[in-house]
């Protein structure tokens, strides 16, 4: 059975960093980070390539890094000068393909919530 897991969400006040884990139970070429606020859609926060550099959405952009460690297998999303509205859930997600929009991202972690207090 594949396995998302996340960890390290938590309530930070406007300005602090958290990392986020998510630990991989498959090998697989596409890995992303998304949110979703309540009463809102889902978006995409950023997404990586085992290939390729991360490629990461307007609004969190040298704000958010995205980074993969091979020998652990772990995807990571480290936060920083957290924001108010950054408040979401957060998913990290994997699947197969060769990067960009061939990415299908068929599996899903549990989320972990991101409380970002002014």
């Amino acid at each position: 059975q594949v396995q998302l897991a996340e960890s390290g969400g938590g309530s930070v006040q406007a300005g602090g960093s958290l990392r986020l884990s998510c630990s991989l139970s498959i090998i697989t070429n596409c890995m992303g980070w998304f949110r979703q606020a309540p009463g809102k859609e889902r978006e995409t926060i950023g997404y990586t390539y085992r290939y390729g550099p991360p490629t990461y959405a307007a609004p969190v952009k040298d704000r958010f890094t995205i980074s993969f460690d091979n020998a652990k297998n772990t995807l990571y999303l480290q936060m920083n000068n957290l924001k108010p509205e950054d408040t979401a859930m957060y998913y990290c997600a994997a699947g197969p393909g060769y990067g960009g929009p061939s990415c299908k991202y068929n599996y899903w972690g549990q989320g972990t919530q991101v409380t970002v207090s002014s």
